[in-house]
């Protein structure tokens, strides 16, 4: 029975492939923050990289001028994923509610989405691909569940509908 535990854990991490791990010495250039000033808005992100090396979205999110929003994305080489395939990020957020987006090529006008509470705790959180949501400004989009085979770009988006000021922490995103 343990060989065969051993094994699973094995076979899972063999098939994990990194999207980013963050270090003391990432280089965080391709981490782009996009905040609702792109539409006239007053929000403010920042992406950096904490003392003990993780990556560190941070800001505040206004509501003045028809804002909301702060994001950070990461473009990357295309990856490919399965229908079955799961996100897993580790993570510390502040307690609030934060979008996790992907997109399957970048010259989509849409993202699909999901949702997660962050605790105030380092967690891992799971995201299973297929049920990621069609989105387009906030509104979701009369189409299937994520169903591609590759995907080319993740965020991290805070949106909640209320000013507020935010601190994510991020460890590592990979793919399962």
């Amino acid at each position: 029975m343990k060989i065969l535990f051993v094994y699973l854990i094995l076979v899972t991490a063999m098939n994990e492939q990194i999207i980013y791990d963050f270090t003391e010495t990432s280089s965080i250039e391709r981490w782009i923050v996009v905040d609702d000033g792109v539409m006239g808005g007053r929000s403010k992100g920042s992406m950096g990289l904490s003392p003990e090396g993780h990556g560190l979205f941070k800001g505040t999110v206004s509501l003045e001028n028809n804002g909301g929003f702060s994001s950070v994305r990461y473009r990357f080489d295309k990856m490919e994923v399965e229908q079955n395939s799961t996100i897993k990020i580790r993570l510390k957020g502040d307690g609030k509610r934060y979008q996790f987006r992907v997109k399957n090529a970048v010259g989509e006008y849409y993202s699909y989405v999901a949702y997660f509470e962050s605790s105030g705790k380092w967690e891992e959180v799971e995201i299973a691909l297929k049920d990621m949501v069609p989105t387009f400004r906030g509104r979701k989009l009369n189409q299937p569940n994520f169903s591609h085979y590759q995907i080319e770009e993740i965020a991290f988006l805070i949106g909640n509908k209320k000013a507020e000021s935010f601190q994510l922490l991020i460890d590592s995103i990979s793919l399962n």
